[in-house]
């Protein structure tokens, strides 16, 4: 089975290269936990497969023969524009990582739909975006699924695509998405992502759920992953999980890995140690 890589090292050996095609994955983290930093990891770094390749083999090594990196690499925001994700990149991993391979990421700023129906003065958000778009297009009249949907039928079909985050759409100032429509999306989109034979990577704030509504979009995903705070003694240390993956899940049960002890350094997210069944 192909598989794209996380574009974190550690981990795509430990899951067999990385993750099957035509995978979504939920990232569910506590703030500051991670989910955040794991996604421009993956973002740069697939992008720097193409755009630098003694970089990346630098800072990640050789691909496993199963893996392969997507041709492209999309990147969806709802709130965020370009400039303040490339700076917020730049924090997390090393400069030359950021300005070998952001070029290589195509960024999506859906703000115009997202804040029509807002207080949000359009002077705001409103110039910058249309910038992305031929003039006289009527964007502003797409409500966010639809901008949403297009997006992903037009650029996730073999590529990878990160949506930052669910719980702006959960949130959107809109009068046609409901909570209840959320999860119906989710399984839509993991539907498709069947047939496209890509990746998808949805993020959202795990503190900004119950149990109940965090569950229905764990179950509408193919698979999860928890970035956690844990407490011991006078320390803090961040941590991942894989709730649920089907074609990844497995492979870990099978070495008795319950939970990834995690980091961040120059080459952004990264695993430092696992915890084992004893």
């Amino acid at each position: 089975m192909d598989r794209i890589p996380f574009g974190i090292r550690r981990l795509d050996t430990t899951i067999g290269g990385g993750v099957p095609a035509g995978s979504v994955v939920l990232l569910s983290g506590e703030a500051g936990a991670g989910a955040r930093e794991f996604i421009y990891t993956t973002a740069l770094m697939n992008g720097l497969v193409e755009s630098d390749t003694d970089l990346f083999e630098l800072y990640y090594g050789s691909l496993s023969p199963d893996a392969h990196a997507p041709p492209e690499v999309h990147y969806v925001s709802f709130t965020a524009e370009k400039r303040q994700l490339r700076s917020e990149m730049a924090l997390t991993m090393d400069g030359e990582i950021v300005d070998a391979a952001v070029d290589n990421v195509i960024f999506h700023d859906l703000a115009a739909e997202y804040f029509r129906l807002s207080p949000v003065p359009r002077t705001w958000y409103a110039e910058r975006a249309n910038l992305m778009f031929e003039p006289g297009e009527t964007r502003d009249r797409k409500s966010v699924p639809e901008a949403l949907g297009d997006t992903l039928t037009d650029h996730a079909p073999g590529n990878l695509v990160i949506i930052d985050s669910l719980v702006d759409l959960i949130d959107a100032p809109t009068d046609d998405l409901a909570w209840d429509d959320i999860p119906v999306l989710l399984k839509g989109i993991s539907r498709a992502a069947f047939e496209w034979g890509g990746m998808v990577l949805v993020h959202v704030n795990r503190e900004s759920l119950d149990e109940q509504r965090h569950g229905q979009l764990v179950d509408a995903a193919d698979g999860t992953l928890l970035f956690e705070w844990e407490s011991g003694g006078s320390t803090r240390d961040r941590t991942m999980v894989v709730k649920q993956f089907r074609g990844v899940l497995s492979r870990i049960e099978a070495e008795d890995i319950v939970r990834f002890e995690t980091e961040i350094g120059e080459s952004g997210f990264d695993i430092s140690d696992v915890r084992k069944i004893r």
